[in-house]
C-alpha cells in the first residue's frame, strides 16, 4: 500500500523490515507496539548498476516506512492494528529512520552499546525485501556473537536490567507483570544474557524465542533442567496472565489489577479458583521467578566466559594449546589431552564441562601448579561427574568454581583429601561450611560414631576419617583465607583432641575384652596428657600427638593388674591410631614421659608424684608447661559439660562425670561407653600435681635458668639435621619456631607464679601476656609474634602445597624457585617467592636478635 503511493512504486529502491523485540521472537501480546528497523538500499539494474543513487533512494524509503507505520496505526474506518516503533534503531529516535546495510554495520562496529547487541537477538526479516533482510542479519550476527568480547559486557547487560527496574513508578512496583521484580523481563533477561554468553561458541541456543531458547539452554547444560521447567512453568503463567488483562477492553497494560472484580474475572480465566489464590500463585511466582533469574543471572561464570576470546571459549584445541602456554602450564599438550576427556561425547555432563572449563582454566593458571590442579579436577570429575549435584554446583555456586580452582591448583594435600572425600566440594559453596567445627560438635559427632559401631575396625576407621575430614575442612579454610594459622592449628588440635578420646574408649573396650571384664570392673582409670604442640593446642597438618599416659587403680585394685590394664589400654591406643590403614592415622608419641624413652610408658599418679618430688629435671618442668589434661573431652562434651576451651583441670578423666548417663553400648559385641568415675577428677588432681613445677614460687633458681639455656644451645648444634642451613630451617633454625617458644616458656618459669595470664599452654597467649605484663616490650613482642606466626604458616603452607606431612623438607624454606612460588601463591599476601623468601631471612633475623638478647641475656 505504502509503494502504490509512489509513481514508480518505488521501483528503485529495495525496503527491507525487521521485526524485533515480540515481534521478531514470535511473542506478541494482544495489545502490543510492533518494533521494527528498516534496512535500504538502492536496486540492482541488469547491468549490475544501481538503480538510483543511494541518497534518493534512502529518501523513498523513509517515505514507504513512514507511510507503513501510518497504514498499521492510522484513523480509518477499522481500528488501527498496531502501533509501529522504529525507536530500537540506530541512535533511536534521534537516528535517521532507514539506513543502508553498510550504515547498519558501521554504527554496530563503532557506536553501539551493550543493549542494542541484546535487542539484536531476536532481529528477523518480517516484510519487503526478505533477501535484504537476511543479508542484513547474517552481517550483524557475528556482531552480536561477538558483543560478549567487548569490555564490561556482562556488566553493562546487569546495570541495564537495573535500570529497567528502577525507572517502573514506586506506586506500580509491586504490580508490574512486565518490568518489575520477578516480571516477564527478568525470564527474558537471563535467557538472552545465557545466549549472548555462551552463544558465540554453540550455535544451538541462538533461537529468537524465549521459551526455545530456554530449552536449548537447559539441553546444552547452561540452565539446570530443573531451574528451566520452572522458569518455563513461571513464564507461560506470567504471559497468560498479561494476555488475560489486555483482552478484557483491549487495553494495553502490564499492571495486575486491584479490584475484586477484576481479580476473580482473572482467576476463572486463569482456573484459579477466587482471587486470593490468583494473587497467592502470582506472588509465588514472582519469588521463584526472582530467586531463578538472581541465582543463574548473577553467576560469576558470565563475566568470566566472557572476557575469553572466542577460541578460548570454543576450546578450540589450536587456541587452547597456544593458551595453556601463554598462562603458565608447563605440559600445554597434557592438558589439552585432560579438556578432551573430560569434554569429549554428547552427554550432559560433557555439554557443561565445555562451559566450566574454559573459565576453570584461567583461574588453575591462578594458582600455584596449574597442571596439578586440572589434573586433580579431571580426576575428581571423572569420580563426581555423574553425580546430580556436583557440576551443577561448580556451574551454578557464586563461589565454588573459583573456590575448587583455587584449592586444586595450589595444593597437593587437599587435592588428595577432596578426592578421597568428594562430598567436601559442597562446603565451597557456603563460607559457614569451612568454619571450625569447634570440640563440642565434634566430640558429639564422634559420640554417635562410636555408639552406632558394630566392629572395632569400623569404629576405628570411621574416627580417623572424622579427623581427615576436619583437616581438610581446615586446609581448605586456610587456604582460603577463612581462618588464620592460630585458629587453623586450634582444629587441627580440637580434632586431635576428639580422636584420641574416642580412641581411648575403643582401646578401653579391647582391653576389657581381652580379660572379659565388664565395663565399670576396670582395675585401672587411664589419663591422657597431651604435651608439645598438641598441649599448646598448635598442631599442625603432619604432626604427631605427644602424649603422657598417667592411671590409678580403682577400688583397692593390685598395682600390678593396674599396671598391666593400663599399659595394654596405652598400647592399644598407640596401635589403633598409629596403624597403617584406609585412613590417616595419628602417630602417638609419648618420649616427654619421664625419663623419656628410657622410662616406663604409663606409670601411676603416685608414681609421679614421687618422680616429680624427687627426680624431676628442668626440661621436664619445661615440657609441662604445655601439659593439658586431655583424654575426658569426648564423655565431657557429650554429656553436656563444660564449654569448650575449657582448663585441663575440669576435664574428666575418660569417664562421664558422675551423675551423668553413659553412652549407649553400641550394637553388636561393642562395649565403646565411658566408664563411670569415681572420686575427684584424675586429669584436675594431675594438673594441681605439676602446676608448682611448671609455675615455681619466686621463679626457678640460677642453675636452673643456666641448664635450660644449656639444653636450648645443645638443642641447636645437635638437633638440627645435617646439613641443614639454620637460617632456613623453620623450627630449629635460627628466628624459628623454637627460638619464639624457648623464650616463652623462660618467661613462663619465671613469672607465672606471679602473672595468672602466663599460666596458659598457648604460645600465643603466652606471648601476649608476656607482653601485657611488661615482661617484653611491645616492639619485641610484636617481632617475635610475627616470626611464630610467618614460620607456623610456612610450615603448614610447605605441606598444603607438597602434599608432604613427613620428612626433612617439610621443616625446610625451599630454595628450588618453583617451589617458593607455589607456596608464596598458597599464603597469597606474601608477594612472589623471592619476596617470601627475603621477608622469612629478614623476619627470623629480627627475631633471633630478641630471642639471644630476652633469653641468653645477650
Amino acid at each position: 500500500m505504502a509503494r502504490s503511493e509512489e509513481e514508480d512504486h518505488g521501483a528503485g529502491v529495495r525496503l527491507a523490515v525487521l521485526g524485533m523485540g515480540k515481534t521478531g521472537g514470535r511473542e506478541l501480546n494482544y495489545i502490543s507496539d510492533v518494533d521494527v528497523i528498516y534496512v535500504a538500499e538502492p536496486a540492482t539494474l541488469p547491468d549490475g548498476s544501481a538503480a538510483c543513487e543511494e541518497d534518493d533512494a534512502l529518501r523513498v524509503a523513509a517515505r514507504l516506512a513512514g507511510r507503513l507505520a501510518q497504514v498499521c496505526s492510522g484513523a480509518s474506518a477499522e481500528p488501527a492494528l498496531w502501533q509501529v516503533d522504529a525507536a530500537l534503531r540506530p541512535e533511536g529516535k534521534q537516528g535517521p529512520l532507514v539506513r543502508t546495510l553498510a550504515s547498519h554495520l558501521a554504527y554496530y562496529e563503532r557506536w553501539a552499546v551493550t543493549w542494542e547487541f541484546q535487542a539484536l537477538l531476536k532481529a528477523r526479516p518480517v516484510a519487503g525485501d526478505l533477501e535484504l533482510g537476511e543479508a542484513y542479519c547474517a552481517a550483524v550476527g557475528p556482531l552480536v556473537w561477538q558483543a560478549v568480547e567487548r569490555p564490561n559486557f556482562v556488566e553493562d547487560a546487569r546495570a541495564m536490567r537495573k535500570r529497567v527496574e528502577d525507572n517502573v513508578p514506586v506506586a506500580e512496583a509491586d504490580r508490574q507483570i512486565k518490568l518489575g521484580k520477578g516480571g516477564l523481563r527478568d525470564v527474558e533477561f537471563t535467557v538472552q544474557l545465557l545466549q549472548l554468553v555462551h552463544g558465540r561458541a554453540d550455535e544451538d541456543i541462538r533461537s529468537r524465542t524465549t521459551l526455545d531458547a530456554l530449552a536449548a539452554l537447559s539441553r546444552g547444560g547452561y540452565v539446570g533442567r530443573e531451574h528451566a521447567r520452572r522458569m518455563e512453568e513461571c513464564y507461560r503463567f506470567l504471559r497468560a496472565l498479561e494476555h488475560r488483562i489486555q483482552l478484557f477492553r483491549l487495553r494495553r497494560t502490564h499492571l495486575m489489577p486491584t479490584a475484586e472484580a477484576d481479580l476473580r474475572r482473572l482467576a476463572r480465566g486463569l482456573g484459579q479458583g477466587g482471587a486470593d489464590d490468583l494473587v497467592k500463585t502470582w506472588r509465588t511466582v514472582r519469588r521463584e521467578v526472582r530467586d531463578l533469574h538472581e541465582a543463574v543471572y548473577y553467576r560469576p561464570l558470565l563475566p568470566a566466559t566472557a572476557l575469553l576470546s572466542t577460541g578460548e571459549a570454543s576450546l578450540a584445541p589450536r587456541a587452547a594449546v597456544a593458551r595453556f602456554a601463554a598462562i603458565g602450564y608447563r605440559d600445554p599438550e597434557g592438558a589439552m589431552r585432560h579438556v578432551q576427556a573430560l569434554t569429549d561425547g554428547v552427554s550432559r555432563r560433557a555439554a557443561i564441562q565445555r562451559q566450566l572449563l574454559p573459565v576453570l582454566l584461567g583461574w588453575f593458571a591462578d594458582g600455584a601448579d596449574p597442571d596439578e590442579g586440572l589434573l586433580a579436577f579431571r580426576k575428581l570429575s571423572d569420580t563426581l561427574g555423574s553425580t546430580h549435584w556436583y557440576l551443577r554446583l561448580l556451574r551454578d555456586s557464586a563461589e565454588a568454581a573459583s573456590r575448587l580452582a583455587q584449592v586444586l591448583s595450589s595444593s597437593r594435600y587437599l587435592a588428595d583429601a577432596i578426592g578421597r572425600s568428594p562430598e567436601s566440594v559442597r562446603w565451597l559453596a557456603q563460607t559457614e561450611s569451612l568454619a571450625p567445627r569447634g570440640v563440642r560438635r565434634l566430640a558429639s559427632e564422634a559420640d554417635a560414631l562410636l555408639g552406632r559401631a558394630q566392629e572395632v575396625e569400623a569404629a576405628t576407621v570411621a574416627l580417623r576419617a572424622l579427623r581427615r575430614r576436619e583437616l581438610a575442612r581446615t586446609g581448605v579454610a586456610e587456604l582460603l583465607g577463612e581462618v588464620g594459622p592460630v585458629e587453623a592449628a586450634k582444629a587441627i588440635s580440637d580434632a586431635a583432641d576428639v580422636v584420641l578420646a574416642g580412641g581411648l574408649r575403643i582401646a578401653e573396650h579391647e582391653a576389657r575384652a581381652a580379660r572379659q571384664i565388664a565395663r565399670g570392673d576396670e582395675p585401672a582409670r587411664l589419663l591422657i596428657v597431651a604435651m608439645g604442640r598438641l598441649g599448646g593446642q598448635e598442631l599442625g597438618y603432619g604432626s604427631d600427638a605427644d602424649v603422657m599416659f598417667v592411671y590409678e587403680a580403682v577400688d583397692g585394685a593390685p598395682d600390678k593388674e593396674a599396671n598391666d590394664y593400663a599399659l595394654t589400654v596405652a598400647k592399644n591406643l598407640r596401635r589403633i591410631l598409629s596403624a597403617v590403614g584406609p585412613e590417616p592415622g595419628l602417630p602417638v608419641d609419648a618420649d616427654l614421659r619421664p625419663e623419656g624413652r628410657n622410662g616406663p610408658l604409663v606409670r601411676s599418679f603416685d608414681s609421679y608424684v614421687e618422680y616429680y618430688g624427687r627426680w624431676s629435671s628442668p626440661w621436664e618442668a619445661q615440657a609441662l608447661l604445655r601439659a593439658r589434661a586431655l583424654s575426658g573431652t569426648l564423655s565431657v562434651v557429650a554429656a553436656g559439660g563444660p564449654e569448650e576451651g575449657a582448663v585441663a583441670a575440669s576435664l574428666s578423666d575418660g569417664g562421664a562425670p558422675s551423675g551423668s548417663p553413659g553412652l549407649p553400648d553400641g550394637a553388636g559385641e561393642l562395649d565403646l561407653g565411658p566408664g563411670a568415675e569415681g572420686g575427684r577428677s584424675l586429669g584436675a588432681r594431675f594438673t594441681a600435681l605439676i602446676d608448682p613445677l611448671r609455675y615455681p614460687d619466686g621463679g626457678p633458681g640460677d642453675a636452673v635458668l643456666r641448664e635450660v639455656r644449656r639444653i636450648k644451645a645443645r638443642v641447636e648444634s645437635e638437633r638440627l639435621p645435617r646439613g641443614a642451613d639454620p637460617a632456613r630451617h623453620l623450627k630449629l633454625g635460627r628466628g624459628g619456631v623454637s627460638d619464639v617458644e624457648w623464650t616463652v616458656q623462660l618467661l613462663q618459669l619465671q613469672h607465672a607464679f606471679e602473672v595468672p595470664a602466663l599460666r596458659t599452654t598457648g604460645t600465643v597467649a603466652a606471648l601476649e601476656a608476656a607482653r601485657d605484663a611488661d615482661l617484653l616490650s611491645a616492639d619485641d613482642a610484636e617481632v617475635l609474634l610475627e616470626a611464630w606466626r610467618l614460620a607456623s604458616r610456612l610450615r603448614s603452607a610447605i605441606v598444603l602445597w607438597s602434599g608432604r606431612t613427613t620428612g626433612a623438607g617439610v621443616d625446610m624454606l625451599p630454595h628450588d624457585s618453583h617451589a617458593l612460588t607455589g607456596i608464596a601463591r598458597l599464603l597469597g599476601d606474601v608477594g612472589t617467592g623471592p619476596e617470601l623468601e627475603e621477608l622469612y631471612l629478614r623476619v627470623a633475623r629480627r627475631a633471633r636478635t630478641v630471642m639471644e638478647r630476652v633469653f641468653y641475656g645477650a
